[in-house]
Order: structure tokens, then sequence, then C-alpha cells
């Protein structure tokens, strides 16, 4: 101690020599801590070779397929041979060769593969089931359809089909009809052809009271040919070319009357053209021009002979 009561020498306590580890903190300690940046050496020898042909060559390729698809040859080609994808499928044998279809009764098996999109451009791996079945259900007259794939080639649809009930005819279009009166069809070729026909606004609503109707007239049902429901309130009904006008109220009591004179007097085996039954105490026959024609005529003879 100095003499004024103060250590004179350092405060750290004598020790050993540093060894290797605090040289080193030592040395980390004193380097400045900006680094001098190591020369690095230029891109082009850092890159392989050939790179950069290979870029240009892919920009290239590039450039052009986005002017393929612009111009819209990229469009008229997929329609042509189908998309890339499934002709490199197609090429590997994925390609769709067979289609199975059950449930189908009314439809044509082109018609179904049609609604499904589905043909020798399809390949198996790429198909989307899940688009094809909701294809298949905007088709009106298919109720359900489920679509899967069996490899390598082949397509398996089961679908079942709306049983069309009717035809309706409105505005001159023909319509294929349900029993509860949707649209499930239109009316193509004469595939529907033996089905009852209804026509008018509001006709298919009403299909239940026109086929009951029918019944009603029992044997003679066979000869009926189609109805009209006229003003949303009655029915008329045509019979080998002679109309029979119903009441709104209580038809088929009507259609009663009509079976009791058939049976008695062969009615609608006469020259007649209609039937008015829309009166309750009396029956209205409208002959037609030749049969009114010889009746005036009868008229005028019976007329003449009296006179004299």
């Amino acid at each position: 101690m100095d003499g004024g009561g103060r250590f004179s020498g350092p405060l750290s306590p004598a020790g050993p020599a540093p060894g290797p580890v605090s040289r080193l903190a030592t040395r980390l300690l004193r380097r400045s801590p900006f680094r001098a940046l190591r020369p690095k050496l230029p891109i082009e020898h850092r890159l392989p070779r050939g790179a950069g042909a290979v870029g240009l060559s892919a920009s290239c390729a590039a450039l052009a397929l986005a002017g393929f698809v612009a111009s819209g040859r990229y469009d008229a080609f997929v329609a042509e041979q189908g998309r890339p994808i499934d002709i490199a499928a197609r090429l590997a044998g994925f390609g769709v060769e067979r289609v199975t279809i059950s449930g189908i009764s009314r439809m044509y098996e082109r018609e179904v593969l049609t609604a499904a999109g589905i043909d020798w451009r399809s390949s198996v791996p790429f198909l989307d089931v899940a688009d094809v079945r909701e294809r298949l259900l905007r088709v009106p007259l298919i109720a359900s359809a489920s679509v899967r794939k069996i490899y390598p080639n082949e397509i398996v649809i089961t679908q079942v089909e709306r049983e069309p009930a009717a035809l309706w005819q409105k505005n001159g279009e023909v319509s294929v009809i349900a029993a509860d009166g949707t649209v499930i069809d239109t009316m193509r070729d004469d595939r529907y052809a033996s089905l009852p026909l209804v026509v008018g606004e509001g006709a298919n609503e009403r299909l239940a009271e026109y086929l009951g109707l029918i019944q009603a007239v029992g044997s003679l049902g066979e000869r009926v040919r189609a109805g009209t429901y006229v003003s949303g309130r009655r029915w008329t009904l045509k019979l080998d070319g002679v109309d029979i006008r119903l009441p709104e109220a209580d038809p088929a009591a009507a259609l009663a009357r009509l079976v009791a004179l058939q049976r008695s007097e062969r009615l609608l085996d006469k020259d007649i053209i209609a039937v008015d039954l829309r009166m309750p105490d009396r029956v209205v026959v409208r002959l037609t021009e030749e049969a009114a024609a010889a009746r005036a005529e009868a008229q005028k003879k019976t007329k003449k002979g009296t006179a004299s």
C-alpha cells in the first residue's frame, strides 16, 4: 500500500499466463466488427457451362407458347386432338377405349357420351369424374348418376332416368313431362309418340286429372288422342277427330253420359266434329260440313213434301 492507504498494484490478482482459449478470445475482441468482404467471382464464372443458352431457349419457348395460346391456335389444337396431358396419357396406354353405361332406357348411348363429354380424346387418369357426373345431371331426363374409372382404359357410368309420363304441347312446342308435370326432355323423335298428349297452358300440372278422364271413358279411352286444357278451367278431349267439350264441374259425370250415348246411339260413329257436354240437361252435336249440307237438303225436301 502507498502512504495514502491505497493499493498501488493491479486490482486483478496475478494468475497464470493466458492459455490458447484466452488468446483466441482476445483476438476476437480485437477484431474489427466490419470484416472486409472477399472479392467474389463474376456471375459468368459461377454459372454452369451452357446455362445462358438454356435460359435463352426457355424464354423463347415461353414467348412462343404465349403467342400460340393468344392466337387461338391452342384452343383449335385442343378441340381437334385433346389436351396435352390427355395426349400424353393416351400415348402411355391410358386412353378411354370402353365406356359401360347401365340404367339407360330412353336415351341413346351417344346422347349419354355427348352429355358426359367423353370421346376418343379423353384419358382415364385425367378424366374428372365429379365434372362428368355434374354434366350428366344437367340432362333433365337423368335423375341420378355415378361415374368411376377402371384402369387402364374403361369408364363405367350408372344412371337412373326419370320416367316420362306424357307429352305437353305449348305454343307449338312439344315437351316430355314426368308424372308431376316436370319437363324432362324435348320431343325430338318418335320414341315418345305413344305417350298421352296434353295441350295448353297449365295442362302439364293437371296431368293426373287428364289421365283420370281417360280412365273414366272406359274402352273409349283408346280413341282419345289428346286433351286440351281450355282457359285454365276445363278440358276438351280429342277422339278420332271429334272434340268432346267437357264442363268445368264434374267432367266425369259428363263423360258417363257420353259413354251411354255411344252405347245406345253410336253417337261418335256419325258424321260429327264436336259434342258439347257443358250443359247438364242437353247434348249439343256439331255436324261435319258434308253432313250439315246433307241434313239441310233433307230438311228442304221434307218441307216441300209437306207443302204439297
